[in-house]
């Protein structure tokens, strides 16, 4: 189907549209007639002072492993708009609450318990995980977004293609968005099928509400530049040999096999903020060439985001790039983060801040800042290796260097030993700075009084130093 009358099909649907002044406090948007709900949960919000307004629960699966074998699990996910200061109810279906917690325990949200229901404040945007009884796999998604001030003044736009409140089936699955578009997904809406971005420049792809195919990513840049991505639910984002991508409040849950949640590929000049990842393998990697994608990366950020990792790393760096070329991948950022769990059996594929460098590629000036790591259910904490995986590499890596943890917290009682191991005297990890990591509650650094002389620092935070390593340290 051609572009142009696609755009007028949509069209059609713009009756549906629920319109929100910007200066509203409170927006919410019923799901769509077919969309697939759950009654886990009754979901409530309101202003100070006023009514309660009704938040629909949606399905979303999740991956949890039990021994080696996955299972696919139903949780719940709800979504509303608002500014200024609010009210959630949460009510489970269920059974009595005997224990209720609001995630990540960072932000001090505790929900006052009756009965069967939780309530709690929000004073500002938050992705959050609400859990009933310690179940993790059949909780509630909800996501406390701002108000959309991305929202199209006009719909008569020839550069605008706009999805109202509704399912919308993509013609062959999959939109291909050109230069110069702004894709709208408005709250309420689903789209089943993919967008992507490919050999394009200048595109937008907004709004509330979900994208979701039958499998893998249901947004993807390819070969890109200039691109900005914000507000949407989805499955995967991934990016490969693109430039200067912007992906902003971006909500991506994935329950399949290599479920990875964003992806960067060969690709320079990337922002992550402000988004939520609960993936199905690692939630956020950075490669350099793999996929057809060829060439390094650099200026990849992340930041004020949330992870959770049903399997394998939360974040990875460095395992594919070219052998025949190497390559680099450098000034990575990782900053303000919580981590809300990591579950990988497979020692080779652990690590919540994991770089392990394949391929002759060489990996420098990586910063992990302001990350606080909850309790996860099996893993490591840091996992720094120079190694030859021949299940997916060609050759060790060149070097691991320049990489500074600055305000880490992890408190739990679960990490396994973490590793910091180089190949050999050409293959080195060197000058890694450790600033303030501090482990239920203690700082771990050099000349802590409690560290026996002959100790490593590293040993009193389960941290493995290993050889082929240099310029290992620990501060306050």
């Amino acid at each position: 189907m051609k572009l142009s009358k696609f755009i007028v099909i949509t069209g059609v649907l713009l009756s549906t549209i629920h319109y929100a002044n910007s200066q509203n406090r409170l927006v919410t948007y019923p799901a769509p007639e077919g969309a697939d709900l759950m009654n886990d949960f009754t979901v409530k919000v309101r202003e100070t002072g006023k009514d309660w307004k009704p938040v629909d629960t949606y399905l979303v699966k999740v991956d949890e492993v039990r021994n080696i074998k996955h299972h696919v699990e139903r949780a719940s996910m709800s979504y509303f708009d608002f500014s200024g200061e609010v009210e959630v109810s949460v009510t489970f279906n269920h059974g009595a609450i005997q224990s209720g917690r609001v995630r990540p325990l960072s932000y001090g949200i505790t929900p006052t318990i009756t009965n069967n229901t939780m309530t709690f404040k929000l004073n500002r945007p938050r992705n959050l995980s609400v859990e009933v009884n310690g179940d993790i796999f059949h909780n509630l998604h909800l996501f406390a977004n701002p108000i959309d001030e991305n929202k199209p003044r006009k719909l008569k736009d020839r550069n605008l293609i706009y999805f109202g409140p509704g399912v919308h089936h993509l013609p062959g699955d999959t939109l291909n968005v050109p230069s110069g578009k702004t894709v709208y997904v408005a709250g309420g809406a689903i789209i089943k099928g993919r967008i992507q971005v490919v050999d394009a420049q200048d595109v937008k792809i907004l709004g509330r509400g979900l994208v979701l195919p039958e499998r893998w990513a249901g947004i993807r840049i390819v070969h890109s530049k200039n691109v900005l991505v914000e507000g949407l639910i989805t499955t995967q984002c991934p990016t490969g040999g693109s430039d200067s991508i912007t992906i902003r409040n971006l909500k991506v849950i994935s329950s399949y096999g290599w479920g990875d949640g964003l992806n960067v590929f060969a690709s320079n000049n990337i922002l992550f903020d402000g988004v939520f990842c609960r993936n199905s393998d690692d939630c956020t990697t950075v490669y350099g060439t793999r996929m057809g994608f060829t060439g390094g990366c650099k200026n990849i950020t992340m930041q004020n985001s949330t992870l959770w990792a049903d399997v394998a790393h939360p974040i990875f760096i460095g395992i594919h790039g070219n052998v025949e070329n190497p390559e680099i991948l450098e000034n990575l950022n990782y900053i303000n983060i919580d981590i809300l769990d990591h579950k990988e059996k497979q020692l080779d594929y652990q690590g919540c801040l994991a770089i392990n460098a394949g391929d002759n590629n060489l990996i420098r000036n990586v910063r992990f800042e302001n990350i606080r790591i909850e309790d996860f259910r099996q893993g490591q904490l840091v996992n720094l290796r120079i190694f030859f995986n021949e299940k997916y590499c060609k050759a060790p890596g060149r070097g691991i260097e320049n990489i500074l943890f600055k305000d880490i917290s992890y408190t739990g009682k679960d990490a396994e030993v973490s590793m910091i191991i180089g190949y050999d005297k050409e293959r080195k990890v060197k000058n890694i700075r450790f600033e303030n990591l501090t482990i239920n509650g203690e700082v771990i650094y050099d000349d802590m009084p409690e560290k026996p002389k002959w100790y490593k620092t590293g040993d009193m935070a389960r941290i493995f130093v290993g050889e082929h390593t240099e310029e290992v340290t620990f501060s306050k």
